[in-house]
């Protein structure tokens, strides 16, 4: 996983994938970790894809479970920060609090897009670290569920430390 060299907040989103086919149906699960730099998110709304999409962002895994083997879920969610050994962060939650079910999920993203070979979208689950903490180069993210297995990443700097902060 990465941080951008020109954000000093950084946050992992722990989120459930739904693995969907060409039709829009939830075949499997994984694990994701889409992380955010907040401080290009926070300077203007319209800096979101720099926060958001940028070498290393976003990671997936460990594997991809069938709905068979796996269930319907509700699934918890954890995150985990390690750093220099030590837990920095720790949080959990469940797919239970989402507002929207699998099936309506994917029927939003499939109403007017396309996927010839399938999507893993990201559920989003809410489990984000407060403002007073941000990820480091050098540590750890774990992202894991029961069911699903443990997603673990180590962090580190991407981008031009120089460059003005994700501006376009």
């Amino acid at each position: 996983m990465g941080v951008r060299a020109d954000s000093t907040w950084d946050v992992p989103e722990a989120e459930l994938g739904l693995v969907l086919n060409a039709a829009g149906q939830v075949f499997g699960y994984t694990l994701g970790n889409d992380m955010s730099s907040r401080s290009i998110e926070g300077e203007n709304p319209l800096y979101l894809p720099q926060a958001k999409v940028y070498d290393r962002s976003c990671a997936v895994g460990p594997a991809v479970v069938p709905v068979w083997s796996a269930g319907p879920g509700p699934f918890q969610i954890g995150v985990r920060v390690r750093r220099a050994g030590r837990e920095a962060y720790a949080g959990t939650t469940s797919t239970s609090a989402m507002a929207r079910g699998f099936e309506d999920l994917a029927g939003w993203l499939f109403r007017a897009l396309s996927f010839p070979a399938g999507v893993v979208l990201l559920t989003g689950t809410g489990l984000v670290p407060g403002a007073d903490f941000t990820v480091r180069p050098g540590d750890t993210v774990e992202i894991w569920c029961p069911e699903l297995g443990t997603l673990t990443n180590p962090v580190v700097t991407v981008g031009d430390p120089g460059a003005e902060s994700g501006k376009p």
